[in-house]
């Protein structure tokens, strides 16, 4: 089964990282990366611009787009893994592992229930 491990930080905090400690980060996070792609269940990853860049649409009606996260919370979502698991306990596992490369903020590990792998042209 596929989850996704949700990545919550204070992007304030983050953004305040040196560049030295930022690809320090990255480096540790791509060591459980290259271990998940290796086993063949890494699915797509990705780490979102910050919340500055963001554009809310509310579902009102009619619906209203806003410029601007409006989220209610402390920590923003700033990336994303797909990995695949055998179960719940397991893509706990590789949230720790994620963890002990990053620490702080919080992972959110859902079951994804459909998945349509595409393509993004760069």
């Amino acid at each position: 089964m596929l989850y996704a491990i949700l990545c919550y930080h204070d992007e304030d905090m983050v953004g305040s990282w040196s560049k030295e400690h930022d690809t320090e980060v990255m480096q540790k996070l791509s060591v459980v990366q290259e271990k998940l792609a290796k086993q063949g269940r890494l699915g797509p990853v990705a780490r979102l611009l910050p919340t500055t860049a963001a554009t809310t649409l509310r579902k009102d009606d009619p619906p209203l787009v806003l410029d601007g996260p409006f989220a209610e919370t402390k920590e923003q979502l700033l990336g994303f893994y797909v990995v695949d698991c055998k179960n719940l306990d397991e893509a706990l596992d590789v949230a720790r592992d994620l963890g002990k490369a990053n620490p702080g903020g919080t992972y959110e590990i859902r079951p994804v229930g459909v998945f349509r792998p595409g393509s993004v042209e760069q």
